[in-house]
């Protein structure tokens, strides 16, 4: 069987979008991170206030630079952003549970895959159904590109936005947990959670309700 971490990935295609009840935002898309490319980008994000749950609003540029590059080096974590019609919208954090921050915490299943996803911050009009469609085309990713069989994501407890998030896509928190710099609900979302979840059941057809 091919290892996620090292196999050549592909991103998510405009088609699979087409056939999401979110088409009128425009084709989601996913490519790794160029950190030379990237950073100043993933800074503006990572600095931003909104984006408090990182931990990450007093990093220099140079800082999140080096951050991206240690991602582009490693074959246990991986960053990929996210454009949504073209325009760079949010960025992926895929990681494996078994070797990487959850090691010695939570005993990971064969086909876990752990995520972090960052929305850009909002530069303008609120674009409705965005969170909904970037959260649905990145479990798409997680569990098609990637192969996953489950998704393993640790929010902040009181990241009560994410955690509605979470749940949309079907995610069951399992218990909390003691991580660097917070208290997480550690949570885990099958294939099946997230099909017979809102997010994951949605189709084309409840655009016209």
């Amino acid at each position: 069987m091919t290892d996620w971490r090292t196999q050549a990935t592909e991103p998510l295609s405009a088609q699979t979008v087409r056939e999401e009840a979110w088409k009128r935002i425009g084709p989601v898309r996913l490519d790794r991170v160029v950190p030379e490319r990237d950073a100043l980008t993933l800074h503006h994000w990572l600095t931003h206030p909104a984006s408090a749950f990182w931990q990450m609003t007093e990093l220099g540029l140079d800082d999140v630079l080096a951050y991206q590059q240690r991602l582009a080096e490693s074959t246990d974590e991986h960053a990929w952003i996210g454009r949504v019609a073209g325009r760079p919208r949010f960025m992926v954090e895929t990681y494996d549970p078994a070797r990487v921050l959850l090691k010695g915490v939570y005993r990971a299943r064969a086909g876990d895959v752990g995520m972090h996803l960052l929305v850009a911050p909002p530069d303008g009009p609120r674009l409705h159904g965005l969170t909904d469609a970037v959260m649905a085309a990145t479990m798409r990713f997680c569990f098609g590109t990637l192969r996953a069989q489950r998704v393993v994501v640790e929010p902040d407890v009181r990241n009560t936005a994410i955690a509605a998030k979470n749940a949309a896509a079907g995610f069951r928190v399992v218990r909390e947990i003691d991580l660097p710099g917070k208290r997480a609900a550690l949570s885990v979302c099958s294939r099946d959670d997230f099909a017979s979840s809102r997010l994951g059941a949605r189709t084309i057809h409840e655009d016209h309700r």
